[in-house]
């Protein structure tokens, strides 16, 4: 089980430079925010750390697997996940992190907390339609979702012939290129010409 204290980063001490951190990530981790719509979770979690002068670079990425129902069977299945994230720290008057990207600490701060830019990371990385490996052919030939029509509106559809189709292509007469062409067309061609 991950503590509160094992994502924050002192950066205080740090000398300028890159350095690297590795979080083990599990179930409790993504509970502890309430999201609880898995069965189980197994997360590597790599941090990039660059301290600069003014500035601190972040660049997370993970791997691992989360367990899952999958949505057609309800059978569960371990699906494997990854993504990264990148994070730049400014130092300012107070706290702010309305940008998804940046975010403003203190300059009386003395660390870092990166524990919700990991779960936010992670749960994105978890799709919203989650399908066993081996239903995927079958979820495939099924690409089409008509739920949205009732029994009249499919019996349209099925009425339709693709021979139809062709007939109305075949019966549009052709264009020769010797058509005549309409005789007030050729009169206002004439007004063009005669400039």
């Amino acid at each position: 089980m991950n503590k509160e204290k094992d994502f924050l980063i002192p950066f205080v001490g740090l000398k300028l430079g890159k350095h690297h951190f590795d979080f083990q990530v599990e179930k409790d981790f993504v509970e502890s925010f309430g999201y609880d719509d898995i069965e189980q979770l197994n997360v590597n979690v790599a941090l990039e750390f660059e301290k600069k002068a003014t500035l601190l670079e972040l660049s997370f990425s993970h791997t691992g697997t989360v367990t899952v129902p999958c949505d057609v069977t309800g059978e569960i299945f371990d699906l494997p996940i990854s993504g990264n994230l990148k994070l730049i720290v400014k130092f300012g008057e107070e706290f702010n992190d309305e940008n998804e990207e940046l975010l403003v600490i203190p300059f009386s701060e003395h660390q870092v907390d990166v524990k919700q830019y990991i779960y936010e990371m992670i749960v994105l990385s978890i799709p919203v339609r989650r399908v066993h490996p081996d239903h995927l052919e079958e979820d495939d030939d099924q690409d089409l979702d008509l739920d949205f029509l009732d029994d009249e509106d499919l019996d349209i559809f099925d009425s339709i012939d693709d021979e139809d189709f062709d007939d109305e292509e075949e019966s549009e007469p052709a264009k020769e290129e010797n058509d005549t062409i309409d005789p007030r067309w050729e009169k206002l061609k004439q007004l063009l010409t005669d400039k």
